[in-house]
C-alpha cells in the first residue's frame, strides 16, 4: 500500500512539474491574475461555478476572495454559484439542471464581472449555458479543465488546462492555480 501511495504522490507531482516548465501555462496563470485585478479595481465581481468536487473547488476559491487569504483586508466581490440550495433545487426541477448557472448568471451579472468555470472535462453542459450568458453580457469567461480544455476550450476568453486526464490530478492543479492567483490578487490590492 505504501508503494501506491507514493506512486499517487508522484502523478500529482508529475503534473504540477508539468505546469512548473510550461512557460505558456505560467504566462497565462499572469494573465488571469491581472484580469482579477481589474475586474476587482473596477468594482466586478468574481463569480465561480463548478460540479461535484469541482463545485467545492469553486467554492473554496470564491471564499478566498470574499473571506480572506493570507491578510486580513476588506472581502472582495466574489461568489460561487451553487450556494443557494433553494434556488439550485428549483431551477433545476422547473427548468433543468443545464440552466442552473445561465439563469442566475443572466440575473445578476454585468458587464466587466468575470466567471471562472472549473471542469475536469471541460464539457459541463450547465456551464457552457452559463458562458454563453456570459458572452452576451459582456462578462470575462475564464476556465480551468484537464488537458482537452473540452468544449469550454472554444468559449472561454482565457483558459488553464492541466496536463492530464485524470479527474483527481486536475482537480488537485485546480486549487494550486487558483490559490497561486488568489494569492497574487490579494499582494496586489492590498
Amino acid at each position: 500500500m505504501q508503494d501506491k501511495i507514493k506512486s499517487i504522490v508522484q502523478a500529482s507531482v508529475s503534473v504540477k512539474e508539468q505546469i512548473l516548465n510550461d512557460a505558456v501555462m505560467i504566462a497565462k496563470v499572469e494573465t488571469i491574475t491581472n484580469v482579477l485585478i481589474e475586474a476587482f479595481k473596477n468594482g466586478n465581481k468574481v463569480l465561480f461555478c463548478g460540479n461535484g468536487g469541482s463545485a467545492a473547488d469553486a467554492q473554496h476559491l470564491a471564499a478566498e476572495f470574499s473571506g480572506r487569504f493570507y491578510k486580513d483586508r476588506n472581502p472582495l466581490p466574489s461568489e460561487a454559484l451553487h450556494c443557494n440550495t433553494s434556488y439550485l433545487t428549483a431551477v433545476a426541477n422547473d427548468y433543468g439542471y443545464e440552466f442552473i448557472y445561465s439563469r442566475l448568471l443572466k440575473g445578476m451579472a454585468v458587464k466587466g464581472d468575470v466567471i471562472v468555470g472549473l471542469s475536469t472535462s471541460g464539457n459541463s453542459k450547465n456551464i457552457l449555458n452559463a458562458y454563453e450568458v456570459a458572452k452576451e453580457s459582456g462578462v470575462i469567461i475564464v476556465s480551468l479543465t484537464g488537458k482537452s480544455g473540452g468544449q469550454m476550450k472554444d468559449v472561454s476568453d482565457y483558459l488553464l488546462n492541466v496536463p492530464s486526464n485524470d479527474t483527481p490530478r486536475i482537480q488537485e492543479s485546480h486549487i494550486m492555480l487558483g490559490h497561486i492567483i488568489c494569492e497574487l490578487v490579494e499582494a496586489a490590492l492590498f
